[in-house]
This record gives structure tokens, C-alpha cells and sequence, in this order.
């Protein structure tokens, strides 16, 4: 075969370039298809790239940001490799790609997805940001750029913080001590892990911003949300006696006897184990030792040193997670939509309400408002997420624990949330969703948000690039069948379903 035409794709580059526009989406997909699954290219990838780019020259102009997606993910395809003959050939057209970026007039979308091709060659990271420094680019935009043309330096390795965007973290003193104390523990071969890690994730947030552009138009900007410059955050004063009005509820992890609160701790009546109790937290995850009357104080003191990355997430990660995972960079869902659907379907039987991945607390309050507070436990993994929680609803007695076995009695729970978190655990989800059949009585509700894998295989794979601390090899989204069948095994009838984009809400009802 000749090596500069690839007659098999030739005709289905012509096809995408000349279609109508209600033909555009399929002839894409077509395209697609011939030449990249999840990630990999086909054998005729390499033989196609000329005529990617002869199309892009002469493509309306509702078709270049396409098919300069396609040849992004053709030299994505062989990474961590940079210099990968794929790779190699379609950054041998980088003049084509640069001069278009200057054309005046060119639009968001193009723009955007522009970005995203010119974000694979580091090598010619200068001139790429010379030609992006005269544009009227928004401050994450360019900043995801820089950091996908940076290579790693050993000797001064930058980890973490990329996510959403590297222009989104202004870090106090505090917080450069803690990365720098967790980087100077890393191997080699860890930081060369991190730092691919972290730039899937920048290559894939450019990616689905880009792709949902020129599939859908102008993304929306997110409202302004900056992270507080008082950084400190400490949990109220609350001993074990905030969760009293619940330890009919709650359960030992280690032996599923009853807990008694005790001089500051909550004991179990059964094996005699002690969890410290501090500003509120009840931590299941820690038994105190047997005489150390100064558990609770211990916790206390741990609380005051975790990070403040709660605060971050509140203000910056989590609406920019909603966008990607729920593919909604137009802004379907706002905040507004989610409280409503809180307020409207949780429906709670007797018994205390359990805010079940809690966070930082956003929808906790929601849940507060919804029920009152007295019938309210939150529960999460993250302490730094329960201490920001704790702040702004001293009311609330959070719980550490996991959320795939759950600390509290069989049939004890009036009603459960999880709301933008069963993605969190998704190995447990099953686990999780399994112990809220359990937990709740009958009669009472689980109502979730969640977020399943788009049907659209680019974006999909978008959203999998992403690379966050409890999503590794990637972040895993659901199949709703999936999640239809654990609800079903767990005993629980969804009531109701909906939601634009990739979100998921859902309400089931435990079976009387």
C-alpha cells in the first residue's frame, strides 16, 4: 500500500468532509471506527494521516474541530511514547495545524480542539505556546496546554494539582511542605508513573472539553468559585454524646456488636473495641488502645494536620468532575436541578438518614434542609472531606468508614443518599449498593446521582483518561444495567429515573 494514501480511508474522510449536516455525527463515527477503538489505532491508522489532513484544509468549517480530534487521538495512540512513527506522522504536519490556531474568526470549538491535537508534541513546546500566547485563550485552556508540552524534570518533579486545570491551584506554604513531602517519598519509577498519570488527565479534560465543543458549540464557563485564602480548617468541639440520638444504629466493623459512648470514645458492647471520637468524627477505620484516655484528643490532633483539600473540591473539582463525567460543559445541570431532586424523592421511613459518601458537605446540607438535621449521619472515607463537612454543619455527626461494609444494624436507616459518589468506591459499588439494601428498612428510599459511560466512543474515552487518586488505571464510570442489577439483588425498586448527558439520578425504594 502506498504509504502517503489509504484508499479504504480516503473515501470515509471525503464522506465526514462532504456530509450533510444531520449526516455529520454518523460519518464521523464511520470514520472513527476505521481507525481507532479505545485508545489503539488500526493498522491503516498510520497510512491515513495525509488524508486526515487534506481533509482538515478543505473541511467546512463545522467539520475541521472533528476531524483535528481524530488526528489528536492518532498521536495519543502510541503514549507515553512521544516519538512513535503515528505520533511522528501526524506532528509532521504541525505547520498546517499552527496556522490554522491563527486564523482569525475560527471559533471556540475549532480552537479547543486545536489545543488538543498541538498538546502532543512537547517538542515543539515553544513554538506551539508562542503561537497560543496571542489568542484571547481562558486561563485553564492555556494552562492544560503548558503542562501537556512539559516533560519531567527529576530533579524538581511538579506532581498533582493538574486537575481540573493547573491555573485552577494557588498553593499556600502548608500545602507546597505536604506535595513536597509526599514527591521526596516517591521512587523513579513512581514519579515517572505520577507524571503520566497526571497528563492522561490534562489530555483528557482538554479532550472532552474540545470533542463536546465541536459536537455541541461554545462550552459554558463555570461561575468564578475561588478556593478561600484561609486555608485552616478545624471540625467544632462535639464529643461521642452528638451521636447519641444513633448508636441504636451503628454497629462495630470488627465484630457487628452494638457501640456505647464512653469517655470520649464510642466502645463496642460486644468485643470491647474503642474508636476515637473528635469535632464530631466517629472513626471506624482505628480502634483506640485499651487505657489511652487521650483517643479522643490524639484524633483531634490528626484532624488539625489533614490537608484542606476539602475546600478545593468544594469550590473548584467537583462542579468541574459534574462536566466531564456527566458530559455537561453547557451547563444542563446546575446545582439548583440537584437540590431539587433531593428535596423532591427523598422519602424517609423511621429511623436516621444516611448522607452516604458525604464529601465536604454541599448536599449534606441539602439533605439537612430536607429532613432535619436531628435524623442525619454523614458518612465518608476522606477525613479531610468530613472535616470541612463537620465546619459548616456542627449539627451533623459524621462517621469514617467504608462504604462497602456498613457500620450500622440491619433494617436500622430510614433512608440513604449518595449523591455524586458511588463512582468514588467503584470496585465496592456493587459492595456498597448491596449494604444499603441491608441497611435500610422497608419502606425507605435510596436516592443516588451518579454518572454512566457516554455511548459516544470518544468521549468515553475521555472521560476514562482521567486519572484521579482512587481511579489509577483510569476513572471507570457505570454501565446503568449494571447499576439497575445490584439495585435489584440488593432488594431495592427503582422508583424513578432520569437525567441529561451522562448523569444518573435515581430513586429505589426497599421492598416492605
Amino acid at each position: 500500500m502506498n504509504v502517503s494514501t489509504a484508499p479504504s480511508t480516503v473515501g470515509l474522510a471525503d464522506a465526514f468532509a462532504e456530509a450533510a449536516p444531520d449526516g455529520v455525527a454518523g460519518e464521523f463515527r464511520t470514520l472513527v471506527d476505521a481507525l481507532w477503538d479505545d485508545g489503539t489505532a488500526s493498522a491503516e491508522a498510520l497510512a491515513a494521516v495525509p488524508g486526515l489532513v487534506a481533509a482538515l484544509e478543505r473541511a467546512g468549517a463545522d467539520r475541521k474541530g472533528h476531524l483535528a480530534v481524530l488526528l489528536g487521538l492518532l498521536a495519543e495512540a502510541e503514549y507515553p511514547d512521544l516519538d512513535g512513527p503515528l505520533a511522528r506522522a501526524v506532528r509532521g504536519h504541525l505547520d498546517t495545524y499552527i496556522e490554522l490556531l491563527g486564523t482569525p474568526g475560527i471559533g471556540k470549538p475549532l480552537t479547543l480542539a486545536l489545543l488538543y491535537l498541538l498538546a502532543h508534541f512537547p517538542g515543539d513546546r515553544d513554538r506551539i505556546l508562542s503561537a497560543a500566547s496571542v489568542l484571547d485563550l481562558e486561563a485553564e485552556d492555556l494552562s492544560r496546554l503548558d503542562r501537556a508540552l512539559s516533560t519531567l524534570d527529576p530533579e524538581r518533579p511538579d506532581l498533582g494539582r493538574v486537575w481540573p486545570s493547573p491555573s485552577a491551584w494557588t498553593l499556600n506554604a502548608d500545602e507546597r511542605a505536604f506535595d513536597q513531602g509526599w514527591i521526596k517519598e516517591l521512587a523513579p519509577e513512581q514519579l515517572v508513573a505520577n507524571w503520566e498519570n497526571d497528563t492522561r488527565t490534562v489530555l483528557g479534560c482538554t479532550g472532552a472539553r474540545a470533542y463536546w465543543a465541536v459536537c455541541n458549540g461554545d462550552p459554558r464557563n463555570l461561575p468564578a468559585a475561588p478556593v478561600p485564602e484561609r486555608r485552616e480548617v478545624a471540625a467544632p468541639i462535639a464529643d461521642a454524646t452528638l451521636f447519641a440520638p444513633h448508636l441504636d444504629a451503628l454497629r462495630c466493623p470488627s465484630c457487628k456488636g452494638s457501640l456505647e459512648s464512653h469517655d470520649g470514645v464510642a466502645r463496642c458492647a460486644g468485643c470491647q473495641a474503642r474508636y476515637p471520637v473528635a469535632g464530631g468524627i466517629l472513626d471506624l477505620t482505628a480502634t483506640a488502645a485499651e487505657g489511652d484516655g487521650d483517643a479522643a484528643a490524639d484524633f483531634l490532633e490528626k484532624l488539625s494536620r489533614v490537608p484542606s483539600m476539602g475546600l478545593f473540591y468544594e469550590a473548584v473539582a467537583r462542579p468541574a468532575f459534574l462536566r466531564v463525567s456527566g458530559s455537561d460543559w453547557g451547563g444542563a445541570v446546575a446545582p439548583e436541578d440537584e437540590d431539587r431532586y433531593i428535596a423532591e424523592h427523598v422519602r424517609p421511613v423511621d429511623g436516621p438518614v444516611l448522607d452516604l459518601g458525604a464529601g465536604a458537605g454541599r448536599w449534606t446540607a441539602v439533605i439537612a434542609e430536607t429532613v432535619g438535621a436531628d435524623r442525619l449521619i454523614a458518612l465518608d472515607a476522606a477525613l479531610p472531606m468530613l472535616n470541612v463537612l463537620r465546619g459548616r454543619l456542627p449539627e451533623v455527626p459524621s462517621v469514617l468508614a467504608s462504604a462497602a461494609e456498613l457500620p450500622f444494624e440491619d433494617a436500622s436507616l430510614g433512608a440513604v443518599v449518595c449523591w455524586n459518589a458511588l463512582q468514588a468506591f467503584y470496585a465496592d459499588a456493587g459492595a456498597a449498593i448491596a449494604e444499603v439494601g441491608r441497611v435500610l428498612r422497608p419502606g425507605g428510599t435510596f436516592t443516588l446521582m451518579t454518572f454512566r459511560r457516554s455511548d459516544d466512543p470518544v468521549y468515553r474515552y475521555f472521560q476514562s483518561a482521567h486519572r484521579f487518586p482512587q481511579h489509577q488505571g483510569g476513572l471507570q464510570l457505570f454501565d446503568l444495567d449494571d447499576v439497575k442489577r445490584w439495585l435489584a439483588d440488593a432488594g431495592l425498586t427503582v422508583r424513578e429515573e432520569s437525567g441529561p448527558g451522562t448523569f444518573v439520578f435515581l430513586t429505589a425504594e426497599r421492598a416492605h
